[in-house]
């Protein structure tokens, strides 16, 4: 997945540090994600997410708010607004790109920006937000003990997750008057709420609020046991998994035509763990699977691996090569289902009278169904002619090039 380190200028003119994470292929829609309070773009739950829609075909953006990460500015002098403020110049540079966003990303504190900036973005069609607060105010209970020195001195440092952060008086002011619900209700596009039901930073009533708010089309889908930062890997990708396929009812993620001499056009296969295996598999938007290695080669076992695919190409073709001949003949098939299984055994136990190794595929083929002997048969041998069989039993060419 290619990455582009690129800067604009946020609400103050100080330069903002973002990545842009482009698909492999066409882009085919553009997405903004903001990310939590005091976090950064580059937690692990911003890149699992930017990484698994770029693999559907989706730009994003993804960008430290003034004064965090490697933006400049001074984080005191922020607020709630400054950060809508920041996503409009985000959005801004992105058109000024002709990459203007359809779908905009929020978690926690990020999530209230963009639905309060939504109604201020053109072409926006689809908000998804991952434990977002109803009431930005919420965010203040981080720092209570610290309110009464914030109010009486106008600044304060603040602890938060182990690293220290001047909170201003302004901050509190903003925060206080950041209601959401006129720009919810207002919400003139899909919304999807994630949430964590034991979130101990951000309570699961407020993803109800935001919920109830919301005019259809929204939806709702729970993070069951993710912490707030959604921190583990699993829960990320579930998440990410979630968006992309929530995201492709409302943006036209429509690809180009295929290349002459490919009809189902391009298979891609994009790294998605660069400490392990893992593997994005999508053909086109609408279809994406996991690809990884078992726990005993060093992978984590997520996903089928490269062989199982070829056996699953071998059994998927089988069993529909059968099924359009007994349609074809009206034969009473009521059900198919093959069997794969895949070997490596040495040329000679197959009859080649060679020492080398040669793959086999083993499968069974089960039909159910009021058929006699002769059309059970029948069917048999019209399975060795799948497509795929003859594929796997003849000579192939792969012809390899760099991009």
């Amino acid at each position: 997945m290619p990455t582009e380190r690129v800067t604009f200028t946020g609400h103050d003119g100080s330069t903002l540090a973002a990545r842009l994470d482009l698909p492999g292929g066409p882009v085919l829609a553009h997405a903004l994600f903001a990310h939590c309070f005091t976090c950064g773009k580059d937690i692990p739950a911003a890149r699992r997410i930017a990484a698994r829609l770029a693999a559907a075909g989706i730009a994003v953006l993804r960008f430290d708010f003034t004064g965090l990460g490697h933006s400049e500015g001074e984080f005191s002098n922020t607020n709630f607004t400054s950060n809508v403020q920041d996503l409009e110049k985000a959005a801004e540079y992105m058109t000024g790109r002709d990459m203007a966003p359809s779908l905009l990303i929020g978690h926690s504190l990020g999530g209230a920006a963009v639905l309060k900036a939504a109604a201020n973005l053109e072409n926006i069609k689809a908000v998804a937000t991952l434990g977002a607060p109803f009431d930005p105010e919420h965010v203040t209970h981080n720092f209570a003990d610290a309110l009464p020195e914030i109010i009486s001195h106008g600044v304060a440092e603040v602890s938060l997750g182990g690293r220290p952060f001047m909170i201003g008086k302004t901050f509190i002011e903003d925060v206080a008057q950041g209601a959401l619900t006129p720009a919810i209700s207002k919400l003139n596009a899909a919304l999807l709420v994630l949430h964590a039901p034991r979130d101990e930073i951000v309570s699961i009533d407020n993803a109800s609020q935001i919920f109830l708010a919301a005019k259809h089309p929204k939806s709702f889908v729970t993070l069951d046991n993710s912490d707030h930062l959604i921190s583990k890997t699993t829960d990320a990708e579930y998440a990410a998994d979630v968006i992309a396929t929530w995201a492709t009812r409302y943006l036209d993620l429509t690809p180009p035509a295929p290349p002459p001499g490919a009809p189902e056009g391009i298979v891609r296969s994009t790294e998605a763990d660069p400490k392990g295996f893992l593997q994005d598999i999508t053909s086109g938007p609408s279809h994406h699977v996991l690809a990884d290695e078992p726990l005993a080669y060093g992978g984590t076992n997520k996903g089928l691996s490269p062989y199982g695919f070829l056996s699953a190409g071998l059994a998927a073709c089988t069993s529909m090569t059968v099924r359009m001949y007994a349609r074809r003949k009206g034969w009473p098939l009521a059900n198919v289902s093959v069997d794969v299984s895949h070997d490596k055994v040495h040329a000679q136990d197959a009859g080649t009278g060679t020492e080398t190794k040669i793959d086999t595929w083993r499968r069974r083929i089960t039909l159910c169904g009021d058929l006699d002997q002769q059309q059970r048969q029948r069917l048999l041998e019209i399975a060795d002619k799948c497509p795929v069989h003859r594929t796997l039993e003849k000579s192939s060419h792969v012809v390899t090039e760099l991009a």
